[in-house]
């Protein structure tokens, strides 16, 4: 892992791009309602129930992190946009859209509006993005 001598964000290749700042999840949800943070905190408990979990607050966006980012997301007025990295595509009315950026690299994006979407099925995505985020897929 090589850590950003300016930001001190760690990343799995040496000099990789970034824009360094310093966020806060208080940035995120400032003036926004609590069930969207209710939701934000389902979404990080998912996929902590893979193993550890670096959150990454960023200008734009909150990323989660093991060795890479598997997941993010824009946190809006009313629901949470966000997205999880798949080793494959995987096909579902529930993804908003999916961008294959290499053979083993396809985001897949969602829209949460209500706690009662995050279910076992987005459960399932998070454990598979996990495991891109520590780079099995490419053992």
């Amino acid at each position: 892992m090589w850590r950003c001598p300016d930001c001190r964000r760690q990343f799995a290749n040496r000099n990789q791009s970034h824009a360094c700042g310093r966020s806060t999840l208080a940035s995120h949800f400032a003036g926004k309602p609590a069930k969207v943070r209710a939701l934000f905190d389902r979404l990080l408990a998912l996929a902590k129930k893979n193993g550890p979990v670096i959150v990454l607050p960023e200008k734009t966006r909150i990323a989660f992190q093991v060795r890479m980012s598997f997941a993010a997301f824009v946190i809006r007025r009313n629901w949470v946009d966000g997205h999880v990295v798949l080793a494959r595509r995987l096909e579902n009315p529930r993804f908003r859209r999916i961008e294959t950026f290499s053979p083993r690299n396809h985001l897949h994006a969602f829209r949460f509006e209500d706690i009662t979407e995050i279910d076992d099925e987005v459960a399932a995505w998070f454990a598979e993005a996990y495991r891109v985020g520590e780079q099995r897929h490419l053992d």
